[in-house]
């Protein structure tokens, strides 16, 4: 069984499926924050969406992070270093992308187990 969340007509934040988490790409509701606080809001999607999952950061298997300029990655990471639990940091890759929209800068993707 496949279960949806938050479903759109273009996609959904998130489906379960076999006890895994799949979460959308999760992007910034402030658009004039700078590189810190969009990540800080990406994070904090991504904390309610595995919560509505049963689950937490601390299961996270994987993350994908999007930056629109990788000279952000500094300032990201000091924002993701302190989000993440110790002993539980995923595997992760983070690359420069052009981002849908031009004030973005950043996009989050993580599987989770449930």
């Amino acid at each position: 069984m496949i279960q949806r969340y938050e479903v759109g007509p273009r996609l959904s934040e998130m489906a379960i499926h076999n006890g895994v988490a799949y979460l959308a790409g999760q992007i910034p509701d402030d658009r004039g924050a700078d590189i810190r606080g969009q990540t800080a809001q990406v994070l904090a999607s991504i904390d309610a969406l595995l919560f509505q999952a049963g689950t937490d950061k601390r299961r996270i298997l994987r993350a994908e992070i999007f930056l629109a300029d990788i000279r952000d990655i500094g300032a990201m990471n000091e924002v993701w270093d302190a989000w993440v639990v110790p002993g539980h940091t995923p595997p992760r890759a983070t690359v420069q992308a052009s981002l849908a929209q031009a004030d973005w800068k950043i996009e989050i993707v993580v599987t989770a187990a449930v």
